[in-house]
């Protein structure tokens, strides 16, 4: 019988590569993709994503999508009974892990783990320690496409936001930049690839810029935790993404 397991959904490129991943090995069952969303702003947290999208990604996938709903400017005893409460609901219906897209942040993985621990889930890390170079030269070559939809101002500007992940991109972020944006440099939209059964029509909308206090400090993707290299940040910008009906 294969292990039950749902999956943390950023909707982002790693987490669609760690999708991926688990589906080729073919030894568990995603049972459900599981996103944390701002309430206020009825977005994915961090990412800026419209839950319309995040829905018709889901959709594509072929996989039921959990949503967990915080508010805005809330706290991480908030996030983390609301959390909390979800997971245990999808252990009483026999889930046994979680599944998570993180590369090479210790502390990460440890406030992870320590947390699962404490209703009794482990974490499976799939891309854990892959070099990030070879990852994304993974997610290109299988033909995911990807699109950015938030940069950290401490490390990018505005320009790279509504851009393609590919070969170029890759080839344009500064040295000292993660080509997958490990450290939180930046974040993006999946809407194609091999774990969708349709391509996703998207459009660039408008971009904005929204000052550290307005943003949400703890999601799913990333709790407070020191980083390694931590800049200090002022704020973030975002790229609207839309469903393109042409």
């Amino acid at each position: 019988m294969k292990e039950k397991v749902i999956l943390c959904w950023s909707g982002g490129k790693d987490s669609a590569l760690a999708l991926h991943r688990i589906l080729q090995t073919g030894d568990r069952e995603v049972v459900a993709l599981l996103t944390t969303c701002n309430e206020h702003f009825q977005r994915v947290s961090m990412h800026g994503v419209r839950l319309e999208l995040l829905e018709k990604q889901a959709q594509a996938t072929g996989l039921p999508l959990e949503k967990v709903f915080v508010s805005r400017g809330g706290s991480n005893e908030e996030y983390q009974k609301k959390m909390s409460d979800c997971l245990l609901a999808h252990k009483a219906r026999g889930v046994t892990g979680v599944v998570f897209g993180d590369i090479f942040l210790e502390d990460l993985r440890r406030w992870r783990e320590e947390n699962l621990a404490k209703v009794g889930l482990r974490g499976i890390f799939p891309l854990w320690k892959i070099d990030s170079r070879e990852l994304i030269r993974e997610f290109i070559a299988l033909g995911f496409g990807s699109t950015i939809c938030c940069v950290n101002d401490a490390w990018l500007d505005q320009t790279k936001v509504g851009r393609n992940i590919d070969a170029e991109f890759i080839a344009s972020l500064p040295g000292d930049v993660d080509p997958c944006g490990e450290n939180g440099e930046f974040h993006s939209f999946a809407f194609a690839g091999p774990i969708f059964k349709q391509p996703l029509r998207i459009k660039t909308g408008e971009i904005v810029y929204r000052p550290i206090e307005q943003t949400h400090p703890s999601t799913a993707a990333s709790p407070v935790c020191p980083l390694p290299g931590a800049r200090p940040t002022k704020g973030f910008w975002f790229c609207d993404l839309l469903p393109d009906e042409a």
